[in-house]
């Protein structure tokens, strides 16, 4: 519940709007319930009265655009990053109200990564809600067993492939392989990323380099001949490894539930109990991954924000986004936990607060369970902590729409299969991927 003094606060600077509107693209009857709930609690406390509004998530930029055109913008949008700078750049944002929400949460409470994300002069132009990292799956059990380094960079995942990689009783890796799948171009950026190459700057395409990205190719080809033969994609990675027959796999946390035997029609087939957690337990995760050029390294994430649009009525969409992201920020991650890592892990009073929170949240699908009973602590911190260093290829630059083109087109994953074929060596791979992606715009 909102707490009496912040709602006492909140009535006595006068947000009491009749009603606000909210469109969330969380639209699942579940997932729509647990928002109207919440919506609920922040009327009986404020007198401010959410009206839930689902729209599909592929319909949200024209609708909001159309919207936009006729000035009737509901007051708060739950949205994807694609969305964040370009409608701030359109005035479809309010950037001040979403800055005003930051600092008055407290600007340090917030993961860096996805503030970084959603940079304007001045603030941020919608505020972070929740986001996953994309994670390298892994037997901790095997690798500790054979006194292995976590993989975290590429040469920690290459030692790894020359111990581990037995097929077919285990192959050291199930890497993405076809072509036209999304979830290769996922996998791909992230290894990119790893080792600090991008085919944007602040001006547009910007060619690869030559040696940094024949590291990247080297590498994936290293893991491309640790996997099995054929068309890989999601599927066949996350079987091998519920198998017991993969030492690695890169997935998005939306596996964790299923690992642990939580869901029915993708159970753990390690044993013969199909609810079985001991794969779970054999688990580990490494969020943020290195290659030789970037020893930094970098998270492949995904955020999602609350946008405070530029027709609301201002103080009662910040009232409800505050309410959201604090008293409320528990039912907020309740939605769907696994794949809503909290990008405020507590307040300035409690910094552990929210992510403590989490890790009690129940997640799975035929049965339940909190992550927090299913995994150790030390990979909760790794999960929650892979946000801060979340990356995207054109967010920093102001070019995501321009690298998302060029990520669909699937040039890179094209080019990147003829050079794991031994087609082409690595220089024509770089040279090709240049001359392709300079053609998008």
């Amino acid at each position: 519940m909102l707490g009496a003094a912040t709602a006492l606060a909140l009535l006595a600077n006068g947000v009491a709007a009749d009603t606000i509107r909210f469109w969330t693209t969380e639209e699942q009857p579940e997932r729509l319930a647990k928002q109207e709930a919440m919506a609920a609690e922040f009327e009986a406390a404020t007198g401010t009265s959410v009206e839930v509004i689902p729209v599909t998530e592929s319909d949200l930029g024209t609708r909001a655009t159309a919207a936009f055109a006729a000035g009737d913008l509901p007051d708060v949008i739950y949205h994807t990053l694609q969305y964040a700078l370009p409608w701030a750049e359109a005035g479809i944002l309010d950037t001040d109200a979403a800055t005003e929400v930051v600092d008055e949460l407290g600007r340090d409470t917030f993961s860096a990564g996805p503030l970084a994300m959603a940079a304007v002069d001045g603030g941020v132009a919608s505020v972070p809600v929740d986001g996953w990292t994309q994670m390298v799956v892994y037997r901790k059990d095997a690798f500790d067993a054979a006194g292995l380094e976590a993989p975290t960079s590429y040469a920690n995942v290459v030692a790894a492939i020359e111990k581990l990689h037995n097929p077919p009783e285990m192959y050291g890796f199930v890497a993405p392989t076809k072509v036209d799948e999304n979830f290769m171009s996922q996998v791909l950026e992230h290894v990119f990323l790893a080792n600090g190459v991008s085919p944007v700057d602040a001006n547009g395409f910007a060619p690869l380099d030559e040696a940094k990205t024949t590291e990247v190719l080297n590498f994936y080809k290293a893991i491309v001949e640790a996997s099995p033969p054929g068309e890989l994609y999601w599927k066949q990675s996350r079987e091998l490894y519920f198998a017991g027959q993969a030492a690695m796999i890169i997935w998005s946390p939306f596996i964790l539930d299923e690992l642990a035997g939580l869901r029915d029609s993708a159970p753990p087939t390690i044993n013969d109990d199909p609810t079985t957690r001991d794969l779970a337990a054999m688990t580990g995760i490494v969020t943020n991954f290195a290659g030789p050029s970037n020893a930094d390294g970098a998270a492949w994430g995904d955020v999602r924000y609350f946008g405070i649009t530029s027709d609301a009525d201002t103080e009662a969409a910040q009232a409800f986004v505050k309410y959201s992201m604090d008293e409320g920020y528990g039912q907020t991650l309740s939605i769907a936990p696994e794949g809503k890592f909290p990008v405020r892990a507590g307040t300035a009073d409690e910094p552990t607060k929210f992510k403590d929170l989490w890790a009690t949240l129940p997640v799975g699908v035929d049965r339940k369970a909190p992550l927090g009973e299913l995994y150790a602590q030390e990979m909760i911190d790794e999960i929650v902590g892979g946000l801060e260093v979340a990356k995207r290829w054109g967010v920093a630059e102001g070019q995501l729409s321009l690298a998302s083109k060029m990520i669909n087109s699937q040039v890179i994953n094209r080019i990147v299969r003829q050079f794991t074929d031994g087609e082409i060596d690595a220089a024509a791979a770089v040279a090709a991927m240049n001359d392709e992606l300079g053609k998008i715009e």
